[in-house]
């Protein structure tokens, strides 16, 4: 089941973010408290809306009775987005779409990104969309990133050192190499084929696709 959790961060690039939503059959569509205010952008309709509703007041999304409103206390230690996507999880959702991730205050912005590396979300795919931009984890044994020749793809180590990584159809290439956690090594890569092979032995990879060169 395909699921999108509409953040109540910035919206990027939201004519980008339109057409890439459109392009897709979401079963389930979530706004994360304030992200809800996004539907009307983006041309979607949402089936509920989790949070403390701290951030959300537009009374005609809490009077309609077609949404779903899923509330919990303003003193929590979960986040609107965390609670969202476990509900997506409880859903049977495989595949979780973000968008709205990033915004204008930095530990949001960074807790939201490293929610993605959750134990608690292994059994679905999570993807970040931010305009054109993707951002999602390689787990071992890795897998094969798509695109065209020339698009930029990131490999920013999340939990420490991540070792055994080898990689076919990128410029520059690692031969069962490690990445160093807090090093930038792993950044702005390009694709030298329409599919390039990521494998690693241990650790999370954060992998950004962008097409073109960024």
């Amino acid at each position: 089941m395909k699921t999108l959790i509409l953040v109540n961060g910035e919206l990027y690039k939201p004519d980008i973010l339109r057409s890439r939503i459109r392009a897709e059959e979401f079963d389930l569509i979530l706004g994360a408290d304030g992200g809800a205010r996004y539907a009307c952008s983006l041309s979607v309709h949402l089936d509920a809306i989790i949070g403390d509703m701290d951030s959300f007041s537009d009374l005609e999304y809490k009077s309609s009775s077609k949404i779903k409103l899923v509330s919990y206390p303003a003193e929590k230690n979960e986040t609107d987005l965390e609670l969202a996507l476990l509900y997506a999880v409880e859903q049977g959702a495989d595949l979780i779409v973000m968008v709205g991730v990033m915004g204008g205050r930095m530990d949001m912005t960074i807790a939201n990104i490293m929610l993605i590396a959750q134990a608690n979300f292994n059994q679905s795919r999570i993807e970040v969309w931010h305009g054109e931009q993707t951002g999602w984890i390689i787990k071992p044994p890795g897998e094969d990133i798509s695109g065209y020749p020339g698009d930029t793809v990131s490999l920013i180590p999340l939990d420490g050192d991540v070792s055994g990584i080898i990689t076919e159809g990128l410029k520059y290439i690692l031969k069962d190499e490690e990445l160093t956690f807090g090093f930038a090594r792993g950044l702005s890569n390009l694709l030298e084929k329409p599919t390039a092979t990521i494998k690693l032995s241990k650790g999370l990879l954060l992998a950004v696709h962008t097409p073109g060169r960024a």
